[in-house]
């Protein structure tokens, strides 16, 4: 018996003859004008199955020419002029490309210094930052993608060797310049799209490493719906299954511990009247022993006498056993026990004995992600990334990680980067697996930073390790950490409608919801030095916080570069210029940004157990720009919306400067999927108190939120027909006060441990400093004996756009100077020195003096020198970063 229908995909894997340029030893396919493949043979056989990675070379053919002499070979598309000697094997002297939008050129066998990254299989044991995996985006304008050694499909559907010919090679080259987003469609057109992720996986996740019994989760999930804390997930890890066995460790398990759950299927039921899913841990390296329930059955499908009790042993290569343990072990679990999906923790071997280049963790994704097909559910997944086309299997599980400021601190970065393979649907430990000190003074912090970045990442997984000092339940910390967890746990499940839209994007048009700055800002040098923020989407920009509040100022820091354009607090309305600015803020404070003329819809009533389309929508639309946002809904579980059963309703603004435009459009498509009854709350933040709102030209009552600077209009019904609501100035600027310095310094001097007599004098000047009446901030040394370098940095800070920060990612550290309102009192010193100790500048020349608009130093750069920059706050205190010489070993202290 072989594999299952539904276990094979209809793949198209051969290209149209028309996009073939061939000899009798090479053939070049032209799949899309950035994509062409580059296949050489000397035996002139050349490879038309599908493989691991590339499934649809069936596409529409491109326009491009071909010049064929009698030893040159030449193909031009629009984007780029391939140059092939066609008597010789591929290498640097025969095979090259020119990139024509940048001017660069690949020769073959180049290595890729200039590759953004990728992902990485796992962060088990990773403390911080890892090395990752090359990505599908370059800053010279190619990468290279070698398939030459991936497996194919066979006949039977399953995977093979190619048994192709010493010498064959079979390479992807994209040339695509800085058309990031283009680059990332064209790649799911070959390598198959993202499917639509269910939509009850996009709330708050519940996850423990811990012998929980069903009594244990029924008490701990109704404290979390007594407390207000939102939940659409529980995750049920390997102790659901008997550990203690004659055979192996226990960590494999297929049959129900039934001391923790007698009725297994009746729990999983009492989870589904809650509104939650379930997922079960599995470790399948062990295959399926005479203990389980389910050998009998198993052992007689791979013929083998269930008496003899010879186990049945993991063998990812053959298709008989693969059908078996989808038949006899996974399937019943879910048909019977009322399991939702699997999560997948395989951390053994990544070779199978019994097949040359399978990797087990591949099959199982592949598979189990099929399996959830054969009833119509959408093929989802947790489990590790298993390379190159694993956007197929959402969503990825990043490991175990280690509990520390370090590993929160390189998530962000690592999310973002997997999107340059496509892989955007990330979970990640928040919170952390392994480690950490159990205090809870002294993990709170820690904790509450590592959960508003979970908001604000594609899956908020909450996950502990089997520890007993490490407590995660909300309800154990004190009142700040408390109430900043449970602010992000509703605002993760408020975002819910705005984040599966930007999954079916995902889906469309191959953009993932958390995306590298340079996605949008491709020729703008410092999207590329900004490891720390990212786009949520496309209208929101987020920078969440990933490093402790210092002890002067009470307060975590963030530095923020915000791209061309206006850009608002998204929580409070005010508005920000592009450029750097330094974020100051307290446990409460989540830097969310929205661009000029942002579009969010949001649940107006996040509650637990439920993500469905909301009765009670809330829309938060920003001023500035116009703009166009279509909320896409559907059934939120099948694949139906693969055949146009969906349905979006179109929201629209218009900023005249004096007057803001809102349009609501009824709902198009498959508007069973919209509930009947929805009203509408429209969110006009950014904007001044005194309005007139009318609707549909009619004059309508509003009220108005100062914390968020934003005109609420309440009850609009838009069911049925369009809906304009109007908001203009009565007297004076449509615009909330745009300078609001002085708010935020005095934020920030409420937590200085410093004299409050001083605070008042440091006001005073501010104030006079912020209308004009000093043009420096020189008077600020005279609080020199009052002030720590801290301090003054982030007065200075909030007071003006000058800073210094230091940037690490996992292949790069860098400091980034920026004085964007050339400040001439923020000066800085920059030393480096040899080891013998002979002192060093930097170019031939001295380095002191204000700090630059902008500029980036390479610290990697400076391996074997010691360097130290020091900035001067306007005579108020100073901070000293420094490096001691060996590579890769910097450090920023406080001086």
């Amino acid at each position: 018996m072989g594999l299952a229908p539904y276990h094979v995909p209809e793949f198209a894997p051969v290209a149209d003859d028309a996009s073939v340029v061939a000899g009798d030893r090479y053939r070049f396919t032209v799949l899309t004008p950035r994509i062409v493949r580059a296949e050489y043979d000397p035996d002139g056989e050349f490879e038309d199955r599908p493989t691991q990675t590339v499934w649809y070379r069936d596409q529409p053919v491109p326009e491009f020419t071909v010049d064929r002499g009698d030893d040159h070979l030449v193909i031009e598309t629009d984007a780029l002029r391939i140059e092939y000697a066609t008597a010789e094997p591929f290498g640097p002297e025969t095979l090259s490309a020119r990139i024509t939008s940048l001017g660069t050129t690949w020769r073959y066998g180049d290595d890729d210094p200039a590759n953004m990254g990728g992902t990485v299989r796992t962060l088990d044991r990773v403390e911080g930052a890892t090395d990752l995996e090359d990505g599908l985006l370059g800053g010279d304008g190619w990468t290279v993608v070698d398939d030459t050694d991936s497996l194919v499909f066979g006949d039977d559907g399953w995977l093979e060797p190619r048994d192709a010919a010493a010498g064959y090679e079979d390479v992807y080259l994209f040339g695509y310049g800085h058309d990031y987003l283009d680059c990332l469609a064209d790649f799911t057109a070959i390598a198959g799209d993202v499917p639509m992720v269910p939509r009850w996986a996009l709330g708050n996740w519940w996850s423990r490493y811990w012998p929980y019994s069903a009594a244990d989760l029924r008490e701990l999930l109704e404290r979390f719906e007594a407390e207000d804390l939102p939940l659409s997930v529980c995750v049920i890890d390997m102790d659901w299954h008997t550990t203690d066995n004659d055979y192996h460790g226990g960590w494999t398990g297929w049959t129900w511990n039934e001391d923790l759950f007698p009725d297994p299927a009746g729990f999983t039921e009492w989870l589904h009247e809650k509104g939650l899913r379930t997922t079960l841990n599995l470790h399948p390296a062990e295959g399926v022993h005479p203990h389980e329930q389910q050998y009998p059955a198993f052992a007689e499908h791979m013929g083998i006498d269930p008496a003899s009790e010879r186990p049945v042993e993991f063998d990812a290569s053959d298709p008989q056993f693969l059908r078996g343990y989808f038949d006899h072990v996974i399937d019943p679990l879910e048909e019977e026990d009322g399991v939702d999906f699997w999560w997948i923790d395989w951390q053994q071997w990544e070779e199978s004995p019994e097949m040359e280049g399978l990797d087990p963790l591949w099959a199982l994704n592949h598979l189990h992600a099929l399996d959830r097909t054969r009833d119509g559910r959408r093929p989802f997944i947790v489990s590790r990334w298993g390379g190159l086309g694993g956007h197929r299997y959402p969503i990825g599980f990043s490991g175990d990680a280690v509990v520390s400021w370090d590993s929160l601190a390189f998530q962000p970065y690592l999310t973002a980067t997997g999107s340059n393979v496509d892989f955007g649907w990330w979970s990640h430990d928040i919170g952390g697996h392994f480690g950490g000190t159990g205090s809870v003074d002294g993990f709170g912090e820690l904790y509450a930073r590592w959960t508003q970045f979970g908001a604000l990442s594609p899956v908020n997984r909450i996950h502990t390790g089997n520890l007993a000092y490490i407590d995660k339940r909300p309800w154990t910390f004190d009142p700040t950490v408390r109430e900043a967890l449970g602010d992000a746990l509703r605002f993760r499940h408020a975002l819910v409608p705005y984040i599966y839209t930007m999954a079916w994007h995902n889906h469309d048009r191959g953009v993932p919801l958390v995306r590298p700055l340079y996605y949008h800002h491709p020729e703008a040098e410092l999207a590329y030095h900004t490891p720390q923020e990212y786009y949520f989407g496309s209208e929101l920009l987020a920078a969440p916080y990933t490093e402790p509040r210092s002890d002067s100022t009470n307060l975590a820091r963030q530095p923020v570069w915000l791209p061309d354009g206006e850009w608002f607090d998204f929580h409070t309305g005010r508005s920000y210029d592009a450029g750097f600015h330094a974020r100051y803020g307290d446990l409460s404070d989540v830097p969310l940004y929205a661009k000029a003329g942002a579009i969010v819809p949001l649940e107006e009533d996040p509650s637990f157990g439920d993500t469905d389309p909301p009765e009670r929508l809330r829309v938060a639309v920003f001023p500035g720009a116009d703009n166009e946002f279509s909320l896409y809904e559907d059934d939120g579980t099948t694949q139906a919306y693969r055949d146009g059963e969906y349905a979006t309703t179109t929201l629209s603004t218009r900023w005249d400067g004096d007057r803001m435009t809102v349009t609501v459009d009824p709902p198009a498509g498959a508007t069973e999927h919209v509930p009947e009854d929805r009203s509408i709350t429209l969110d006009l933040r950014g904007l001044a108190d005194d309005v007139a709102v009318t609707v549909d030209g009619e004059a309508r009552e509003h009220r108005y939120d100062a914390d968020a600077s934003a005109v609420v209009i309440e009850d609009i019904d838009a069911t049925g027909t369009s809906v304009t609501v109007t908001v203009e100035a009565e007297d004076g600027s449509l615009r909330a006060a745009r300078d609001h310095r002085l708010d935020r310094l005095q934020a920030v001097l409420s937590r200085l441990e410093c004299p409050a007599r001083t605070k008042s004098r440091i006001e005073e000047y501010a104030e006079a400093y912020c209308r004009g009446g000093h043009a420096d901030l020189g008077w600020l040394a005279n609080f020199a004996e009052r002030l720590d370098g801290e301090q003054a940095r982030a007065i200075v800070e909030t007071l003006t756009d000058a800073g210094v920060a230091r940037l690490d990612n996992a292949a790069e550290s860098r400091l980034l100077l920026w004085n964007e309102d050339g400040e001439s009192a923020v000066t800085h010193r920059l030393s480096t020195f040899e080891r013998g100790g002979i002192p060093l500048t930097v170019e031939g020349e001295a380095r002191d003096g204000p700090l630059p608009d902008w500029e980036v130093l390479e610290l990697d750069e400076w391996d074997g020198l010691d360097w130290t920059l020091t900035v001067d706050y306007a005579g108020a205190g100073t901070i000293t970063y420094e490096g001691d010489g060996v590579a890769e070993n910097y450090e920023g202290d406080v001086r």
